[in-house]
C-alpha cells in the first residue's frame, strides 16, 4: 500500500509525522497536500537509514546535490566523498548519475551510507547496458528499461527521473522546428534515439501504468523528467518544451489516480523574465504538482561559474513557487565535479532556496535571518558562526583576516554597529568631534 494509500484510509504513517514536525506545520495539513499530490514524502520503503524529506506546498525549498562516476572518472571512493561532503553542509537529497565503473556497487553503496533520500536516473544504466551488449543504446527491449527501473527500486532509491513525455509527435515537430542546442538531456537523448530506431513510441509513456505498478510498490516518487528542457537561452520556453509539459501534466494526473506521488522537472536555461512565467504555467498544468527545476541557469556564458548563474535563477524560481532545487556547480559544461565544486554548488543552492523561503514566508525562515542579524549587531562571532551555512570558512576567514578590534578587520574600530552601540549606551559622541 503506497502512502498516498494509507494517508486516505485515514492511516498516519511515520514519515508524515517526522516530516510534518520538522517542517512546522501540522500533520492533517501534510496529509491533506499529499492526498492531493502538492507535496510527496521522498522515502522508499526499502531504505531504512534515511530520515524522510517532504517537497512541495508550504514546505522548505529542498535542495539536491547530483554525484556519480562518469566514464573518464569511474572512481566510487571518490563519489562516496562527495556524498559525505554534500550530507555535511545539509543537502537534502542526493542523485546517483553515475555513468562508468560498476553501477550497481555504486548504487547501493550511496544507498548504505546515504542518511538522506537519494535519486537515480535508470535509463543511464540502462543505455550502459545496450552498449556493453550489442555496442549500441537502441536495441534495448522494453523488458531491458522496466527491469533496470525495478533494479533500482529494489535496491531503496527513494525517487527517480523518468524521460516519459517524450512522444513520438513531440520529437517529430522538434525535427521542423529546430532547436539551437536541441537536446542537453542524456536521458531525454537516450529516449529519442530509441524512439527514432525502434520506429515506435516512447516505453516510458505507452507503458506508464506498468511504470505505476513498480513505483506503488515500493513507494518510489516519480520524477517526470523535461527531456526538452531548453539549454540555451535561445531555445527557451519554446514550442517543444510546453508540449512536453503538457503531457507531464497528463502523467501527473494518472499517477495521481493510481497512489502514486510525482513531481515535475523542469527547465533548464531561462532568462530572468521568463521564471516567474515558467513556474506559474508549470502550477497551472500540473495541477500544483511539486515543481524541480534544475538551476535554472539565467546565462549561458558564465562556464566555471555557473553555480552563480543558476543559483540567480533557482532564487527567483523559489520565490515564485518552485519546490526544489537541483544544484549546479561552477564545473558544469566544463567537466565532472571535484570536492571543493560540490560544495560550492550546494551552499550557493542552499542560499538559493532560502532566499526563496524568505519570499514565500516559509515558517522559521525570516527568524533565521534575524537571529543572524542580532548577533552581528551584538558583534557575537560564536553565534555567528553557529548560525552561517559554512561555519569552517567563517572561522578561517576570521582566524586569517582577525581584529584587534572587537569587530571585524573591514571596519575595526570604526565599526558602525560598534560605534551606535557605545554612542546609545554611553551617550558619548566624541568619536564624532
Amino acid at each position: 500500500m503506497s502512502l498516498i494509500d494509507e494517508l486516505k484510509k485515514g492511516n498516519i504513517p511515520p514519515s508524515v509525522k517526522i516530516v510534518a514536525e520538522e517542517e512546522g506545520v501540522s500533520v492533517e495539513e501534510l496529509a491533506e497536500s499529499i492526498i492531493k499530490g502538492h507535496a510527496v514524502i521522498l522515502s522508499n520503503k526499502l531504505h531504512k537509514n534515511i530520515k524522510p524529506v517532504g517537497v512541495g506546498k508550504n514546505l522548505r525549498t529542498k535542495v539536491n546535490t547530483n554525484i556519480g562516476t562518469s566514464m573518464d572518472f569511474p572512481h566510487i571512493k571518490f563519489e562516496l566523498e562527495k556524498l559525505k561532503l554534500a550530507i555535511k553542509y545539509k543537502t537534502d537529497t542526493v542523485m546517483d548519475l553515475s555513468t562508468g565503473g560498476n553501477i550497481d556497487l555504486i548504487r547501493k553503496e550511496i544507498i548504505k551510507n546515504s542518511t538522506v533520500p537519494v535519486g537515480s536516473v535508470p535509463i543511464y544504466q540502462a543505455a550502459l547496458y545496450g552498449l556493453s551488449k550489442w555496442g549500441n543504446m537502441v536495441s534495448l527491449t522494453v523488458d531491458d528499461i522496466f527491469h533496470v527501473i525495478e533494479l533500482h527500486a529494489k535496491d531503496g532509491i527513494d525517487f527517480i527521473t523518468v524521460h516519459a513525455g517524450l512522444t513520438l509527435k513531440g520529437v517529430e515537430r522538434l525535427k521542423k522546428q529546430g532547436r539551437l542546442t536541441s537536446i542537453v538531456s542524456r536521458g531525454g537523448a537516450f529516449m529519442v534515439g530509441w524512439m527514432i530506431h525502434n520506429e515506435k513510441e516512447n516505453p516510458l509513456y505507452e507503458n506508464f501504468d506498468r511504470l505505476l505498478e513498480i513505483a506503488k510498490e515500493y513507494d518510489l516518487t516519480l520524477s517526470l523528467g523535461d527531456g526538452l528542457r531548453p539549454g540555451s537561452i535561445a531555445d527557451s520556453t519554446d514550442w517543444a518544451q510546453i508540449d512536453e509539459l503538457l503531457v507531464l501534466g497528463e502523467l501527473v494526473k494518472r499517477a495521481r489516480e493510481a497512489g502514486v506521488q510525482a513531481i515535475v522537472e523542469g527547465p533548464g536555461h531561462i532568462p530572468i523574465n521568463e521564471i516567474s512565467m515558467n513556474i506559474k504555467l508549470q502550477k497551472k498544468i500540473c495541477d500544483n504538482a511539486p515543481f524541480y527545476v534544475l538551476g535554472p541557469l539565467v546565462t549561458d556564458i558564465g562556464a566555471g561559474y555557473d553555480h552563480i548563474t543558476a543559483a540567480i535563477g533557482g532564487a527567483i524560481a523559489s520565490a515564485e513557487g518552485a519546490d526544489f532545487l537541483c544544484y549546479v556547480t561552477p564545473t558544469e559544461h566544463i567537466g565532472l565535479p571535484d570536492l571543493e565544486d560540490v560544495k560550492e554548488g550546494l551552499i550557493a543552492f542552499r542560499i538559493a532556496a532560502h532566499a526563496g523561503d524568505i519570499a514565500k514566508g516559509i515558517k522559521g525562515a525570516k527568524e533565521l535571518d534575524r537571529r543572524m542579524s542580532e548577533a552581528r549587531f551584538n558583534l557575537d562571532w560564536a553565534e555567528q558562526e553557529r548560525l552561517s551555512l559554512d561555519p569552517e570558512k567563517f572561522r578561517e576567514v576570521r582566524m586569517k583576516r582577525g581584529s584587534k578590534s572587537k569587530a571585524c578587520s573591514m571596519c575595526s574600530d570604526l565599526c558602525a554597529m560598534k560605534l551606535i552601540s557605545e554612542f546609545l549606551e554611553e551617550g558619548n559622541v566624541q568619536y564624532l568631534l
